[in-house]
């Protein structure tokens, strides 16, 4: 195959390896989700004990973007995931292959919007709601995520404790509900280190 498309000889390295298989993808008009060739030599099974933060996902549509949420839960090790009846759940096919293996692992349950652990933060672009970078966040908290095109309902933003929003600077005033999320569950974990004086 190296002699016929005239090609060097491949290197033994994964990353030649897949730069190489990309190759033949291609030429073949064949595609292929990018996490199926991740490398996993990083991944292990923490010790790390989940917080006290609950996410809410309010009638998210998206299988995968539930599944990218229940990583970035699991990578920071977050807190309990509560679905709305709406939201696909947990055991969903797309959400386990997005969530990459760490769906078993996240503590999930369906639970009505009433019933939600208080303080509640609403994560939704609304106009004059503080920044989230200068909030201080409590220790635990749930945090509401709403769907993807209509955002939050009246009733989950009349029910929020507290409302914030992103500050975006271009045309656009929302980002993807996952792509969002990751920014807050970041942004928050930094900010509890440090008032824990770490």
């Amino acid at each position: 195959m190296e002699s016929y498309l005239e090609l060097p000889p491949l290197s033994p390295s994964s990353e030649a390896m897949a730069d190489r298989f990309h190759l033949h993808m291609e030429a073949a008009a064949v595609s292929i989700k990018e996490h199926n060739l991740l490398v996993k030599r990083l991944d292990h099974l923490s010790q790390v004990p989940y917080g006290s933060i609950g996410v809410y996902l309010e009638n998210l549509r998206s299988a995968y973007n539930v599944g990218n949420i229940l990583r970035t839960v699991e990578a920071f090790r977050l807190g309990p995931v509560y679905f709305s009846p709406n939201t696909p759940f947990v055991d969903h096919p797309k959400v386990i292959k997005t969530a990459m293996g760490v769906a078993s692992h996240v503590p999930c349950e369906r639970k009505e919007l009433g019933t939600l652990p208080h303080p509640r933060i609403a994560l939704e672009t609304v106009e004059n709601a503080p920044s989230l970078f200068a909030f201080d966040f409590p220790k635990s908290f749930t945090l509401l995520i709403g769907n993807e095109e209509y955002g939050l309902s009246q009733k989950a933003l009349e029910e929020a404790d507290h409302v914030l929003q992103i500050p975006l600077l271009g045309s656009k005033n929302s980002l993807n509900v996952a792509s969002a999320f990751a920014i807050v569950a970041a942004q928050l974990c930094n900010s509890l280190r440090i008032a824990a004086g770490e």
